[in-house]
Formats: structure tokens, C-alpha cells, sequence
């Protein structure tokens, strides 16, 4: 007899004597007994979960408890353990206890990571893991994490008194500790502290061991002033030195009043009558060391008119250095409502562009605003506000060229090199291009699918490179309606994008927290750099297109060398965004504006001496700020460099002040 028969022939037994009871207690301690393994495995799965929350919790109590000198470097492994655990208790299905710990612990890393705990809030189920790419791609790479011997020996005995397998599983399978002979590294917040490594790291190895050209080309304007060095220095030893240059200064005068100003050029005068170069090779250190490459695509010819004064602004640059900084310019948007999306500044400085929400640009002559008694930019001393009602009460006309055809609001504006023309990106997924002389939309260029966050000239012209929410980049020719090449490879927006300086290349910033460089011949990636913790905003090149500077959301400024696809060094300073780079002419200062209502120059000299892969843990010398400018109130939008080295700069009075 089965059990089953076993138990009717009971229950019918218990039934004929009357011991109903009896058989009901039976019915129900046989139901107690078929519940007992669902009630085991769920205290088990509990206590699984609790596993996670608990070895965590006294992780991180231990690091915090940390000498101050250790402290920093075993901070470091909080992060990964608390990534994975969390997708470790999604992967289970154990979704409630999952965002417990997430919402628990998220605070400890919302400094640093914030953008990545906004993506991992995302994961709401297991099939999350797989579909999201920054999710998949976390589970198949490993964390690197730069830690000296004795952290390490620490971190070792703490985890086996921890006896946690939990944690020791995840680090073991999720971390790879990049362990460094002596004491601790005295920059707590070094951003290849910590990097990823995996799948993802292979192929970004693979595509970094493609060949780049990354020298000047060939036939420029700054080639000939080169090739014709020893002819000025010449010329400039005689007698009529002093009146050559009275004379060109006169000539200026009248040409270009609105370039830099007359008190400006006095500045200037000075400058050159104190530097050591005397102007005339100032770029004999960089750029004329830089190799010669000829360009893939073909280039217009520069007019005459265009390559005189280009040369006469060569020649008459001041050469800078670690001692002798840049004068700068400022101009102050005021009044504008928490309107301006973007500005940008002419190559000479004669013309200023603000884009704004409504979907207008407006340009600003500075020749015809000088030659009136007040402005709409303010560099300090009066009141801003005061100033803005004297131009209404005096002038009773508009300051500045409106320009309308946009249906969005303007995310990005570029001059070209001569100053003719002007582009600008939009929400409305177009590229238009003005004229600056005839005050006129020309072309309407169509092709991205979502807004265009940036758009950029190529230094010689005729092309230029745009950027967008699609996660693509694209080259277009001002003859053509239509994009030349579309790079694509990115896994978030596209916020930014530069021309390589031989105009062979293009770098591009992503929300990724990546930048690439992509060869505008055959459109592929031929760089990745791999190091931000945040969205990057802005990008610069060097004059001799050895090295990049990129800016990103957190205040960190990473210089590249593009030849190796490595960080040469990070410069931290600024508190809040990057939202402009600029590289000096001759290539021996960077300038960098923050909405933290400063403009900073780095000695870029010093810090490129020494490899980044070789240079001694703890070295102060990678990171020389030379001088920090802070503006009243006024958020840096954009920087640019003038052919004389001259730096203009623009912003907007912040919404709360600075």
C-alpha cells in the first residue's frame, strides 16, 4: 500500500470510533509538515539577502574608521562593493531589499558618482541587468583600483576577520588591485584612481594601437611665418624695429579698432617690450617642432587679404609663458533672464555671439560699441544693472544684429576664422549658417535627430563637425546640405566636439564619460581616453596637436597625449563644470573657464615633462595652477585665444552669484 491508502485507511479508522478531531489535527499537522521547506527557504533567502547589507555596512564602518592617511585610498573599494552588491540582489530577484540597500548607502557616493547612481536607479528587474548597457557593461568589466602595499595588507586582514564571503567574493571577482610600492598617493581625488577594465578595456586597447598623424599641416600660415623666422628676426635687429612697429601699430588703429581696444594694445605694446622672444618666433619651442602632415580632405585657399593679416598678427604676437600670463577681456551678459544657452568670440575678438532659449542669436560689432560711450558688457568697476539702463535711455536702438530662424533654443555658436561667417545648433535639429556681412541665414543644414548640442569651424574652414543627442558626430561642408560622415560609436549624447589642428582628425565628449578621436577620412574611432567620472563639456587642442585637454561636469581638466591614448596629467581645481578650454598659441599655457565664476592658466610645460606612467606617486608638479581670475558674478561660457595671444573670455551673471 502506497501512503496515501495508508492515511485513508487511518482517517477512515478514526472516523467509525469517533475521533473526528482527531483526524482534523492529523489533516492539519500533515499541512504544517508540506509548508515547513517554503517557510525554510524563505528565512534562508533572508538571510542571504541580509548577507549583503551587513557585510557592506561594516566595510564601510571600517574605511571611515581608517587613518587619515590610509583613508582615501580604502574609500576607494566602497563604490564597486556597493555596485555589485546591489545587482547582485536585483540578479536574485531580491528587488525590496535591493533598493534598501540602494537608498541605505547612495549617499556616500553621490559626490563622485552621481550621474551613475541616476543610471543604476534605472534597474528595476533582473532583465535590466542585460538590456541596459551601462548595467551589462558594469557586470562584465572589472574595477581597477590604484591602492599602496600597506592599504592593501589592511584592507587583507580586515576582510579575513570580516569572514564575510559575501564581500570577498565580490572583490574578488569584480576588483583588480593595482598595488604601488610606498606611501599613499597624496591626491585623494585622482580620477584614474579607480577605471574600468574587461571587454571594454580590450577594445579600447585595441583601438589605441592604431597610428595617428598628429603633427600640423603642411603649407599653413604659421608654416610660412616659420620658414621666414630667420627673415623678421632679421629685419627686427635693425634700427627701424621701433618704427616698423609705431607704424603697424597706426595702421591697426584704424582697421581694427573693435579687435582688442586701445588700452588693450597698450598692455600688449608692453608686453612686447618686455618678453624675451621679442616676438618674433614666439611658437619656435612647440609648433615649429611639430612634424608637417599633408591634409586627407581637400582645403580651401586662403585669400590674400585673409593671409596678410593673419601674418601681421603673427608678427606682432606676445609670446607667453609661466611668468608672463595673458592680459584677458571679459564681457558680462547682463540682463539676459537665465536666457543665454551658449556665446562665442571671434578669432580677433571683433565679434561676440549669444545664443539663447527663445531660439535667437545676437552678434555684437565691438568696433561699433567702442566707438560709443557705453556698452552691454561691463569688465568691473561700475554696476552692470546701471549700465544696461544708460544704453536703453541714450541709444533708443538695439546694441546688436539679431538673428532669427531657429523653432529652439540655440545650444551652440562658432565664427569661422576669418569672421564672415557664423554657425549655430539647435533643439530644432538643424545647423545654420549666417553671414556676417550680409546679416542673413545662407544654408539650413539637416541631418542629426534629436537637438545638436555643439557645433565647431574646422580651422581652415569650409568644414565643420557637429554633435548631438543621437550619440553621433557629423562632418559636413558649408557647399553641401547633406553630412560628408557620420561617427558613430558613443553610448550616450554627444555633448562636444574639436577639430584636431591639421583638420585630419576630430574629438569628440560624450555623457559616457569618454572621448574619442575619429579620423574625418574614413570615419572610424582610431582613440579612446578613458578616465573622467562624469559627462565631458569641453574639449582644446594643442597648436601642435600632440595633446587634449578635456573638461568635464565634475571641474576636472585631463590633458591626453594623443599619441598614446594616455592621461599625461589631471588638473583639479575648479568646483563646478567646464564649460570652455583654450590652448595659448604658442602651446606653453591652457586657459579654463568654470561656472565657478573663475578663469585659471596651467603651466602646460611642466606638467608634460614627465610621463604620467612614470612619474612618482604623490607629485605635486602635475598639477601647477598658475593663477586663478575670478569674475564678480559671472559664469564663464567660452574662451578664446586672439592670433596675438590675447585671451577673450564671455559669461552670464549667475542666477544666485558665485
Amino acid at each position: 500500500m502506497d501512503e496515501d491508502q495508508i492515511e485513508g485507511c487511518v482517517s477512515g479508522y478514526l472516523k467509525q470510533k469517533g475521533f473526528a478531531q482527531k483526524d482534523d489535527q492529523l489533516q492539519l499537522s500533515n499541512a504544517d509538515s508540506s509548508l515547513q521547506p517554503d517557510t525554510l527557504n524563505r528565512a534562508q533567502l533572508e538571510r542571504g539577502s541580509a548577507r549583503y547589507h551587513d557585510g557592506y555596512g561594516r566595510l564601510r564602518s571600517w574605511a571611515y574608521r581608517s587613518l587619515e592617511s590610509y583613508k582615501h585610498e580604502l574609500l576607494r573599494v566602497l563604490y564597486p562593493v556597493f555596485v555589485h552588491c546591489f545587482m547582485d540582489l536585483v540578479a536574485k530577484g531580491h528587488l525590496q531589499e535591493a533598493w534598501n540597500f540602494f537608498n541605505t548607502f547612495r549617499e556616500d557616493h553621490e559626490m563622485l558618482h552621481s550621474r551613475d547612481l541616476q543610471k543604476l536607479g534605472l534597474v528595476l528587474s533582473p532583465t535590466h541587468l542585460e538590456e541596459m548597457e551601462f548595467a551589462h557593461s558594469l557586470r562584465q568589466s572589472k574595477f581597477n583600483i590604484k591602492i599602496c602595499r600597506y592599504s592593501y595588507e589592511l584592507l587583507l586582514q580586515h576582510l579575513h576577520s570580516m569572514q564575510s564571503t559575501t564581500i570577498i567574493g565580490i572583490i574578488n571577482e569584480h576588483i583588480n588591485f593595482q598595488v604601488t610600492a610606498g606611501q599613499p598617493s597624496s591626491i585623494s581625488d585622482d580620477p584614474e584612481a579607480v577605471t574600468l577594465s574587461g571587454s571594454i578595456q580590450d577594445a579600447v586597447n585595441q583601438i589605441n594601437q592604431k597610428e595617428i598623424l598628429w603633427g600640423m599641416f603642411e603649407d599653413s600660415v604659421e608654416d610660412h611665418v616659420d620658414k621666414a623666422g630667420a627673415l623678421l628676426s632679421g629685419t627686427e635687429k635693425g634700427e627701424g624695429e621701433g618704427k616698423e612697429g609705431d607704424n603697424d601699430e597706426s595702421k591697426k588703429r584704424s582697421i581694427d579698432v573693435g579687435k582688442q581696444g586701445n588700452s588693450v594694445k597698450k598692455v600688449k605694446k608692453d608686453k612686447v617690450s618686455s618678453a624675451t622672444g621679442k616676438n618674433a618666433k614666439p611658437e619656435a619651442t612647440t609648433i615649429s617642432a611639430a612634424p608637417r602632415i599633408k591634409p586627407e580632405i581637400p582645403l580651401p585657399i586662403v585669400s590674400t587679404d585673409v593671409e596678410l593679416s593673419i601674418l601681421d598678427d603673427l608678427r606682432n604676437r606676445v609670446q607667453l609663458s609661466s611668468v608672463a600670463l595673458p592680459s584677458v577681456n571679459f564681457y558680462t551678459f547682463v540682463n539676459t533672464h537665465n536666457g543665454l544657452s551658449c556665446s562665442s568670440i571671434s578669432h580677433d575678438g571683433s565679434l561676440i555671439v549669444g545664443g539663447f532659449s527663445d531660439s535667437s542669436l545676437k552678434v555684437w560689432d565691438m568696433a561699433k560699441l567702442e566707438q560709443q560711450s557705453t556698452a552691454h558688457f561691463s569688465q568691473g568697476g561700475n554696476d552692470m544693472s546701471q549700465n544696461e539702463q544708460i544704453i536703453g535711455q541714450n541709444s533708443g536702438r538695439r546694441q546688436y544684429t539679431l538673428y532669427q530662424g531657429h523653432s529652439g533654443p540655440v545650444y551652440a555658436a562658432t565664427f569661422s576664422a576669418a569672421g564672415d561667417f557664423l554657425l549655430s545648433s539647435s533643439a530644432d535639429k538643424t545647423v545654420r549658417l549666417w553671414s556676417t556681412k550680409l546679416n542673413a541665414n545662407l544654408v539650413c543644414y539637416k541631418g542629426h535627430n534629436y537637438p545638436i548640442w555643439d557645433v565647431q569651424f574646422s580651422p581652415a574652414g569650409h568644414y565643420f563637425a557637429s554633435c548631438s543627442h543621437d550619440r553621433t558626430a557629423r562632418i559636413w561642408s558649408m557647399d553641401r546640405t547633406k553630412p560628408l560622415r557620420i561617427m558613430a560609436g558613443h553610448l550616450s549624447d554627444v555633448d562636444c566636439v574639436q577639430w584636431h589642428p591639421n583638420c585630419n582628425y576630430i574629438a569628440t565628449g560624450s555623457s559616457d564619460k569618454t572621448v574619442r578621436l575619429w579620423d574625418v577620412q574614413s570615419g572610424e574611432c582610431v582613440r579612446v581616453f578613458i578616465g573622467h567620472r562624469s559627462m565631458i563639456l569641453s574639449l582644446a587642442m594643442s597648436p601642435d596637436g600632440r595633446y587634449m585637454a578635456s573638461g568635464d561636469e565634475d571641474g576636472t581638466i585631463m590633458m591626453w597625449d594623443l599619441s598614446s591614448g594616455c592621461c599625461v596629467t589631471p588638473l583639479v581645481s575648479h568646483t563646478s563644470c567646464v564649460w570652455s578650454l583654450a590652448f595659448s598659441c604658442e602651446g606653453s599655457l591652457l586657459a579654463s573657464g568654470s561656472a565657478d565664476c573663475t578663469v585659471k592658466f596651467w603651466d602646460v610645460t611642466t606638467g608634460i615633462k614627465v610621463p604620467r606612467n612614470e612619474e612618482k606617486s604623490g607629485n605635486a608638479n602635475r598639477l601647477r595652477s598658475l593663477k586663478s581670475l575670478p569674475t564678480k558674478s559671472a559664469s564663464v561660457y567660452s574662451l578664446q585665444f586672439s592670433r596675438r595671444n590675447l585671451l577673450f573670455a564671455a559669461g552670464a551673471v549667475a542666477k544666485s552669484g558665485c
